[in-house]
């Protein structure tokens, strides 16, 4: 595809070794500094949201918080629940 303005990845980290993870993560950061949107479904939460402009957080198939990605880093819940804080 030629300038896609919208790209959809879904568990880029899953089974890879940290320094290919690094890699990729760089990747989609160049991507999305080129002005692309990446929608990004993600178990490392602290990966993607470093990452993210926004995050949703989703339990049993539904959204159960949703906000600015630096937001949800600072809120004691995520951080407890899926940032191991």
């Amino acid at each position: 595809m030629a300038n896609p303005k919208l790209i959809m990845v879904d568990e880029p980290s899953i089974g890879l070794a940290p320094l290919i993870v690094d890699a990729v993560y760089e990747t989609l950061a160049r991507l999305r500094d080129s002005g692309i949107t990446i929608l990004l479904t993600e178990q490392n939460a602290l990966r993607a949201l470093q990452l993210a402009t926004r995050g949703y957080i989703i339990q049993d198939g539904r959204v159960v918080m949703e906000d600015t990605a630096e937001n949800l880093m600072k809120n004691n819940l995520v951080k407890k629940a899926y940032l191991g804080r």
